[in-house]
């Protein structure tokens, strides 16, 4: 059964049971079904096109337009309302929207931003959910049935070209990381789980919005995230799983107020997204008697690849992969390496997305037919992932190591990638926006480890012979072109930028201390 036809079964066959909580309302299942139901008629009046943008905040609301795009057999394309007006504007015209479902409340937020959606480009219509008709009885429908190959949502992430770029998930991709997810940890329709990840995001839509749904289970959403607003959450609701990246841990071990008692419900807290630093990990264990288990995935993967458990965990280890998973190391050469050895970590999953949209060059470079030799000590796989033979590999860019009983270690990144607050910065994307300032000659960006963000990016800028240097002024126009996330913390003047005998600039040689 499809995942659109499990949900909508489960508001037939458990109507009256609280399936979301948000900051604004209770949603039962039979609301959410009847609600998509609405939402799908008010999509397919609005528009011909076959992408729809979803732009709402982390809430029942946006689940309603996510099903019922679905409904509408047309394709969900959830918006990152944290990017600058240009980036949106990409994403908006390369996946070719002409709709973008919404509320007032949202456009005012975003509005705040700097972002005016009225100047996205071509002829795009805001639908606001607060003008669709969700009285009387819902136009029933029965639920299409999409092909495993066919797209389900295209999601947008950092590009190394500094543009956004789209990854097409299909059905099959997101319904075997539903499943072995729930199957790996033990998840099940008594789950509550705490959600503040944003649902545009791998995260925040697979584990914290389907997987919920699918399995019957309940999901609490806050908008924003507000440590003591979830430690009230924590007390009211007692969820069974949180998922964050550590800086939101980092924060939320910060509430003096907070008690072992107001997190004892928990099962699972769950991190990933940028390294776990060790006093957070141990502020949990002594001060909460929480043991923080991490996790590992990517927006190409569905997302969730390796995950550990209470059962089966290494300290600063991400976990065993799940069931249909296999984790490969290789070296530069793409030969496959043993236990113990660093290389780049390939991905072979269902999971893995079906490609970038209209990138098929870029899809070419990161997906690689590998042969695999049926050997244990070759990579590490879950209980039924087939082995052997030529198998379809993600490159991730990330480096890590797989020690004896099959443990992912995250070691460091291939990619000249930044990860802030959980966001993947590529360098090259706040450089092409400093190099666009009129006292800048050229520009070199890398990361620094930050105790409350995981990664901050520090600039450094090499100035047009007499331009003065003014770092406020530079950060303004960084704030004026590009997300508030990227923007540097710091921006450092060289004389010259550090450069190899062809005159490319290398990042490596800059330090952040």
């Amino acid at each position: 059964m499809s995942i659109l036809r499990k949900i909508m079964w489960r508001a037939v066959t458990h109507p009256r049971k609280v399936a979301i909580i948000d900051d604004q309302r209770e949603y039962s299942f039979f609301k959410i079904g009847a609600a998509a139901l609405f939402a799908a008629k008010a999509i397919e009046q609005a528009t011909e096109k076959q992408k729809i943008g979803i732009m709402l905040p982390t809430s029942g609301a946006f689940t309603v337009a996510f099903l019922g795009t679905w409904l509408a057999k047309k394709t969900p394309v959830p918006l990152n309302y944290l990017l600058s007006q240009d980036e949106l504007a990409h994403v908006v015209a390369d996946s070719g929207i002409d709709t973008i479902i919404t509320a007032q409340k949202m456009i005012d937020a975003i509005a705040d931003l700097g972002i005016d959606v009225d100047a996205l480009p071509g002829d795009v219509k805001l639908m606001k959910l607060e003008d669709v008709s969700f009285k009387g009885l819902p136009p029933l429908r029965i639920p299409p049935k999409l092909d495993e190959d066919e797209l389900a949502v295209l999601l947008y992430t950092s590009g190394t070209s500094g543009k956004p770029k789209g990854v097409m998930l299909t059905e099959r991709n997101i319904k075997t990381n539903i499943e072995d997810s729930m199957e790996h940890a033990g998840l099940t329709k008594c789950d509550t789980f705490l959600g503040v990840l944003p649902q545009f995001h791998t995260f925040g839509l697979t584990v914290l919005t389907l997987l919920p749904l699918y399995g019957g289970g309940r999901v609490v959403y806050t908008a924003r995230f507000n440590p003591r607003k979830l430690i009230e959450l924590m007390k009211k609701h007692r969820p069974q799983l949180f998922i964050g990246v550590p800086s939101m841990l980092g924060a939320l071990l910060a509430v003096k107020s907070a008690t072992a008692d107001d997190w004892k419900s928990f099962r699972y807290v769950i991190c990933g997204g940028e390294p776990l630093p060790q006093a957070v990990y141990d502020g949990f264990k002594d001060k909460l008697n929480i043991k923080i288990n991490e996790g590992y995935g990517l927006t190409e993967t569905s997302p969730v690849t390796n995950w550990s458990t209470p059962e089966n965990t290494r300290l600063h280890s991400v976990g065993l992969p799940l069931p249909n998973v296999q984790n490969f190391i290789v070296d530069d050469d793409n030969q496959l390496l043993g236990r113990n050895q660093e290389g780049e970590i390939l991905i072979a999953a269902p999971s893995v997305m079906k490609g970038y949209y209209q990138l098929p060059e870029l899809t070419d470079q990161v997906i690689l037919n590998l042969d695999v030799p049926d050997d244990p000590a070759i990579g590490t796989s879950g209980p039924r992932a087939k082995r052997g033979g030529s198998t379809r590999c993600f490159r991730t860019g990330d480096i890590g190591k797989i020690d004896e009983d099959g443990f992912l270690y995250i070691t460091g990144r291939k990619k000249e990638m930044l990860i802030i607050a959980g966001e993947n910065v590529f360098p090259r994307e706040i450089e092409e926006v400093l190099n666009l300032h009129e006292t800048v000659h050229a520009s070199a960006v890398i990361g620094k480890q930050d105790g409350s963000r995981g990664e901050v990016a520090i600039a450094f800028v090499e100035l047009e012979e007499g331009a003065e240097f003014d770092e406020a002024a530079l950060k303004a126009h960084c704030r004026e072109n590009m997300a508030q996330f990227k923007v540097p913390k710091e921006v450092r003047l060289l004389e010259k930028l550090p450069r190899n005998p062809t005159g490319k600039i290398m990042r490596r040689a800059l330090s952040a201390d």
